[in-house]
């Protein structure tokens, strides 16, 4: 079975090494996590598991920026989410 290496993202991500938390449940849940790429509409974030993180929720920076995201794929201790507009 070949794999596709076609690439599916509007813009080109960075690296990037955040900390930000994952903000749901009208903030009353945060839990930490790290930013691992970034683009303008998106990133990829690294979390002890993803198990229980809601499909939509407010992504914080520790930079004080904060986006909300929908979840577009989940690994184990990863995912990958896009930034909603405002």
């Amino acid at each position: 079975m070949a794999m596709s290496t076609e690439e599916h993202r509007n813009a080109q991500r960075t690296r990037a090494l955040k900390g930000a938390r994952i903000v749901y449940n009208h903030g009353h849940s945060s839990l930490n996590c790290t930013i691992r790429n970034l683009s303008e509409g998106g990133a990829k974030i690294v979390v002890e598991t993803t198990i229980g993180i809601p499909d939509g929720f407010t992504l914080m920076l520790d930079d004080g920026a904060s986006h909300d995201c929908s979840v577009r794929w989940k690994k184990i201790t990863e995912m990958g989410v896009q930034f909603l507009p405002a």
